[in-house]
């Protein structure tokens, strides 16, 4: 499974591709903002996406869309931060598959993506 990692944070991408890696799962790209998110998946064709919601230049949640109008089949985990319960809705009802928090423990990160997979 090839995986698009999508966060404004290279630490934040960095810890991602680790967990990701550890379950054998290969990262094909990663972003940096919603903008290249969209190129990339375009690009790179993935079988799941990890994309946070707050991100410089288009939000996850424009991004998330733009994708599902690309391929309505794309699979998609949203990483949010604490307190923003909004956004989790926002994902869900535009099509995101699954949420996790942030600051995450790694095996919640891991149980979600297992789930899709």
């Amino acid at each position: 499974m090839r995986v698009l990692v999508v966060d404004d944070t290279r630490f934040m991408r960095g810890i991602i591709r680790s967990i990701l890696e550890g379950v054998g799962l290969e990262v094909c790209g990663e972003a940096g903002n919603g903008i290249e998110a969209v190129d990339q998946y375009a690009k790179l064709s993935p079988d799941l996406v990890i994309m946070d919601v707050i991100m410089p230049e288009k939000s996850g949640i424009e991004a998330l869309c733009e994708i599902k109008k690309y391929d309505k089949n794309s699979k998609i985990i949203m990483c949010t931060a604490m307190g923003q319960e909004e956004y989790v809705k926002k994902a869900a009802k535009n099509g995101a598959l699954d949420y996790v928090v942030k600051p995450f423990d790694h095996s919640h990160l891991r149980e979600s993506v297992l789930r899709l997979i």
